[in-house]
């Protein structure tokens, strides 16, 4: 199994490449300290190479680094981290962490790695400071494969807002950039990327999207409908940040901190569904620590709010009971475990 590399006298990446750009970009929007460590998480893909070059362009004076996670799910995955380290080192890299993680638990094998990576990569984030700063390499086409999956499984907007240029501790530079800009930028720095035959296998959703669902789409449509679904996400989640603010303030007018523990039902029923059911959301997860609700949780929660009579109540997850009394919502705790 053939790694990354990097051919001898190249490794620099033009300041004014679209990859470069965007990193540019993504900085000046001060998600972050201006001293704040780096890390660029690094498979040996074009994506993550070309965001690795720009990195070492754009962000010399900062404390960067690379980090590679080793899944072990294919034979000579440990030389493929190496080949990694290497290329890094090549651009310039004095600090390249290989991440070995075991792939295991439920959602196959896709969603099993991809926790098992998220988890090495936190962890490590964690170990170099509090304000260290993972960037992963999500392109456009990433973000519209996003978009459809969140479309098809019904998940409501929040899936449809796709993937946040930033969630602490998580960057994502690259999300106005197209994979084939990726792809120039790698050939613009002698940089050889790694080709993964995960990534040609149909037995994952993302691979037979990427394959067969958007070029269709191009097809049927005319072109430019990754962009389109990757503007779409963006305009989603300008909504949604307004909603959520929203949310905020009726949880403010229902449950004032001074108010005790309870829920105003009159108070709460005065706002819009979509806020109730936000702030409905907010209220239970700060109450009982649950954030894993559905949408028929929620649905149910909010008819106890604007139409629930006294002694009427929702299970949540995990055994606990939100009970109307009058004119208000109280939480029962579950049994302990």
């Amino acid at each position: 199994m053939t790694g990354p590399s990097l051919s001898a006298g190249s490794g620099m990446l033009h300041s004014g490449d679209p990859v470069a750009v965007a990193v540019r970009r993504w900085l000046a929007a001060e998600y972050l300290p201006v001293t704040a460590p780096l890390v660029v998480a690094c498979s040996g893909g074009a994506d993550s190479l070309a965001l690795a070059a720009a990195v070492r362009v754009v962000a010399a004076d900062r404390p960067v680094s690379v980090a590679t996670v080793d899944h072990g799910l294919q034979p000579g995955s440990a030389a493929v981290a190496q080949a990694v380290e290497m290329a890094a080192r090549g651009l310039g890299y004095s600090r390249v962490d290989v991440l070995p993680v075991v792939v295991h638990g439920p959602g196959g094998t896709e969603a099993a790695a991809r926790d098992a990576r998220f988890a090495a990569l936190a962890a490590l984030a964690a170990s170099i400071g509090p304000d260290t700063a993972v960037l992963l390499a999500h392109t456009a086409d990433d973000q519209a494969e996003t978009v459809l999956m969140g479309l098809a499984r019904g998940s409501g907007p929040r899936s449809i807002a796709g993937m946040r240029p930033w969630r602490t501790p998580w960057g994502r530079p690259l999300l106005g950039v197209r994979r084939a800009d990726t792809e120039t930028a790698c050939a613009a720095a002698g940089l050889t990327p790694w080709q993964d035959p995960h990534n040609a296998n149909p037995s994952f959703t993302r691979v037979r999207l990427r394959r067969e669902v958007l070029p269709l789409l191009e097809q049927v449509l005319g072109g430019g409908v990754a962009p389109a679904l990757a503007r779409t996400a963006e305009l989603m989640a300008d909504d949604l940040a307004a909603l959520d603010e929203l949310a905020d303030r009726a949880l403010g007018s229902a449950a004032p901190p001074d108010a005790g523990e309870a829920l105003d039902c009159a108070e709460l029923a005065r706002w819009p569904a979509a806020i109730r059911r936000r702030a409905l959301r907010s209220w239970v997860a700060r109450r009982a620590g649950v954030t894993e609700l559905t949408s028929r949780h929620l649905a149910r929660l909010d008819d106890l709010v604007t139409a629930g009579r006294t002694g009427a109540a929702v299970r949540l997850p995990g055994g606990s009971d939100v009970v109307r009394r009058r004119d208000r919502l109280a939480l029962v705790p579950g049994p302990r475990r």
